[in-house]
């Protein structure tokens, strides 16, 4: 009887040891970035600053992160070059590339920004092919494959590769006013990244912002995927790129002045000083 009870002693605490290492490993929420963090769009399919050019493509420098972003790359190498130059951006001061997925659209441009900055980290999908991994490791780049979500500096996190066909990620900013998305195309559907990021990061949706590939969505779904938005507690919307000019017409009107237009050479902040 003595043995017994020793031995069942024994097993409650060796259950409670493992609780208490399980809810180690749970991440704590975040206070947030405490500075603000600025977003330049440097591609995109549509105009917001005189004198840069447009194309089909998309990319987006993040600043006063703990390590200066680069999210996607666009299409034609020529014309991000022409941005980054018209917007005065040092893409020497770049350590981090982030790529949502294996398009030529959010890839073009990556060997140029190498050749001028290869002491980067270069996030792409696990997915990958071997034959862009090496072209980027010959850059003397660091390679970082990514399956599962991962903080990737203080209070950014990637949403790990999702989609079944199309293989892609999003990025994560943890901010003061609440977590900012940046979506790529957003091929495994965008509700479905909101509920990712909502998980990685219990905290309300401020932002979120990039293509949504909906295109050719009937009206029915898109009012549902509104809808969705709203009951995630989306507070700002900024669709753009692949959206489709209906999904942006119908996201503009559903969101009014919580509605962000992008395109090229758009210069924001979060927290807005202004507010």
């Amino acid at each position: 009887m003595i043995f017994l009870k020793k031995l069942y002693c024994h097993a409650i605490l060796l259950i409670v040891f493992s609780l208490i290492l399980i809810a180690g490993d749970v991440p704590k929420a975040k206070e947030g970035i405490k500075q603000p963090v600025k977003f330049t769009i440097l591609y995109d399919n549509y105009l917001h600053k005189e004198g840069t050019k447009t194309d089909w493509g998309f990319s987006c420098l993040i600043e006063g992160t703990e390590k200066t972003i680069l999210f996607d790359t666009g299409t034609q190498p020529n014309i991000l070059m022409y941005n980054v130059k018209t917007m005065n951006v040092d893409l020497k001061k770049v350590e981090q590339i982030v790529i949502s997925h294996d398009h030529g659209d959010h890839t073009g441009g990556l060997s140029d920004v190498l050749k001028i900055n290869p002491n980067v980290s270069v996030y792409l999908p696990v997915s990958f092919p071997y034959e862009f991994v090496r072209k980027v490791e010959m850059f003397k780049a660091n390679v970082v494959s990514v399956k599962d979500p991962v903080e990737i500096c203080e209070n950014v996190f990637l949403t790990g590769e999702m989609g079944v066909q199309i293989k892609e990620q999003s990025l994560i900013i943890n901010t003061q006013k609440g977590l900012v998305i940046v979506t790529g195309c957003s091929h495994q559907g965008i509700v479905n990244i909101l509920k990712r990021a909502k998980e990685i990061i219990d905290k309300p949706i401020y932002l979120v912002f990039g293509g949504f590939h909906l295109g050719g969505t009937s009206d029915k779904t898109l009012q549902k995927i509104i809808q969705s938005f709203k009951e995630l507690g989306v507070e700002k919307c900024g669709a753009t790129h692949c959206t489709g000019d209906k999904a942006i017409s119908m996201f503009r009107e559903a969101y009014g002045e919580n509605y962000m237009p992008m395109g090229t050479g758009k210069v924001f902040e979060i927290p807005d000083e202004n507010e």
